[in-house]
């Protein structure tokens, strides 16, 4: 029986297409080593074609743990798929109008093993004029096989008179540029909040130190995040800047959650110590930030072949949820402990200045999670191949905002929320909280 008639290897292989929808850092020339493995379908990259794609194939060590000749090989290759048609292909395959992937009209066959002739190694090269975003599919209709390869991957598009490869995806392009300008908005932000501290240095405290390092950092991992988009454009590979580009993505990880868990619990400007249960979110936000930074690492250098690269993919997103709504407990304990202090400690008004600015930074602080981890996937699905590159710079632009507001809202100022104010506002604040008590009543 062909492998795709199974429910389970059609929901599979519907959930993998699916995953490879969210935006992932894969270099376009992939080396992949497949041992002993029985699955169905092993999909590869995916890569965003012009009318000038190029796909090359290199297949080599290439051995079946059942070489009789009974078998028919031609169930057994690689093809080209769009995320539209692979659904068809499914789809054809549950009706029994086929029984392989292979066999479909919905794809682009690359290379089929009944050409081998007894070698062990191929190599094609295949011109893509479709201008469209394909799938890499590898193939293996007959169950009782299992295949070994190694397999070398490249996917570019030509680009310019000279017609050099370009090996980043047709909707990726231009991300190096993005990146690099974003670099320069925060290395921007960063000088002005050099000069901000400077100038009210009399109430600087140490979370404003904090989050000049979190400035700094965010701008260092932009700067790697461009040479590494940039190299792979040129060369196919990143030559290293990767690693630099996970060990500041780490670190601006990190230090942001671990920001927010700070801003959140008053750390600094209401007490200069942390509470037992605050302690406890941040010793639950930093070992995850550390899972899923490894969870990263291991889906962008393996890709979807791997065959825990679902189980990967899964664990990241679940640690990134559960670190989002960790971060949101301080600030709703903080909300909960000025909305007591306000009516009991007979400073009204700086407490309702404080609540005031505690719930702005709550509700701030859930639209730039909702709109960074939900919106921007969105983004990813429904736009063209072709403008992938705005659900990043969304993203960023979203991030930016947060970076802004947060700097904005808890600067260094005399007449900050969390300073003394003079007497008269304070007895007018705390005969308004009484008439609204009086009103409630």
């Amino acid at each position: 029986m062909a492998i795709s008639s199974q429910p389970s290897d059609l929901i599979f292989s519907a959930l993998v297409f699916l995953l490879l929808s969210f935006p992932l850092s894969f270099a376009e020339i992939r080396f992949s080593e497949i041992r002993s493995d029985g699955r169905s379908i092993i999909p590869f990259d995916e890569f965003g074609f012009t009318h000038s794609g190029r796909l090359e194939l290199n297949v080599s060590r290439i051995s079946l743990s059942n070489s009789s000749p009974e078998y028919d090989l031609s169930q057994i290759g690689f093809f080209l798929c769009t995320r539209d048609s692979w659904l068809h292909v499914l789809q054809q395959i549950q009706d029994l109008d086929i029984t392989c992937a292979l066999q479909s009209d919905l794809i682009k066959l690359v290379y089929t093993f009944d050409r081998l002739r007894g070698n062990s190694a191929f190599d094609t090269l295949l011109q893509e004029s479709e201008a469209n975003q394909f799938t890499l599919v590898f193939a293996n209709c007959l169950p009782q096989v299992q295949v070994s390869m190694d397999v070398r991957s490249a996917m570019y598009n030509l680009e310019g008179k000279n017609g050099r490869p370009d090996y980043l995806s047709a909707g990726k392009t231009v991300l190096p540029r993005v990146y690099f300008f974003f670099f320069l908005v925060y290395s921007a932000l960063a000088g002005l909040w050099i000069y901000v501290l400077y100038m009210k240095r009399l109430t600087v405290y140490r979370i404003h130190f904090f989050m000049f390092a979190v400035v700094i950092l965010k701008a260092l991992n932009l700067l790697c995040e461009a040479e590494d988009k940039s190299y792979i454009k040129r060369t196919g590979s990143a030559h290293g800047w990767d690693v630099l580009f996970y060990i500041f993505s780490f670190l601006k990880g990190i230090s942001l959650f671990t920001l927010i868990v700070l801003i959140g619990t008053g750390w600094s400007f209401i007490k200069p110590y942390l509470q037992d249960k605050e302690k406890k979110v941040l010793m639950i936000v930093i070992p995850l930030q550390v899972v899923a930074n490894i969870a990263q690492v291991v889906i962008d250098e393996n890709g979807p072949y791997a065959q825990a690269w679902i189980t990967w993919k899964q664990v990241f997103l679940l640690v990134d949820v559960i670190c989002c709504c960790a971060v949101l407990f301080p600030i709703v304990w903080s909300i909960k402990n000025l909305r007591e202090a306000a009516r009991t400690d007979g400073k009204a008004a700086v407490n309702l200045m404080k609540l005031t600015l505690f719930r702005q930074y709550y509700i701030v602080v859930i639209c730039y999670i909702y709109f960074t981890r939900v919106v921007v996937y969105a983004l990813v699905t429904i736009t063209s191949y072709r403008y992938l590159w705005t659900s990043v710079m969304a993203g960023e632009l979203a991030t930016l905002a947060f970076y802004v507001f947060t700097g904005y809202k808890f600067r260094p100022e005399v007449h900050n929320p969390y300073f003394v104010i003079d007497d008269e506002e304070e007895e007018a604040a705390a005969e308004a909280l009484k008439l609204d008590d009086d009103f409630e009543l």
